[in-house]
């Protein structure tokens, strides 16, 4: 039965295999966004902003906000305490 069914399903392998892609490139985005020292990166990039005056206040106070939420997320992620929105 192992064959009949693989022989059936080989119109649909390139779809499983493009799945298994696209789970790959969710993976290493969510490893990405998540990393600690890209969040620091961005940080200290807001804070240049700031004081070049390209943004407001209210904006960095939001964009902060944001940014310590995911760096947050990622210290649990990294202690294995994970809140469910990333791997």
């Amino acid at each position: 039965m192992g064959l009949l069914s693989e022989v059936l399903l080989l119109p649909f392998a390139p779809v499983r295999g493009s799945g298994w892609v696209m789970r790959q490139l969710l993976r290493e985005a969510e490893r990405i966004y998540y990393d600690p020292a890209t969040i620091r990166a961005e940080l200290a990039r807001l804070e240049e902003q700031l004081e070049a005056g390209e943004i407001t206040e209210e904006e960095f106070d939001r964009q902060e906000d944001q940014l310590l939420d995911r760096l947050e997320i990622a210290s649990r992620i990294s202690a294995g305490t994970g809140n469910g929105t990333a791997p």
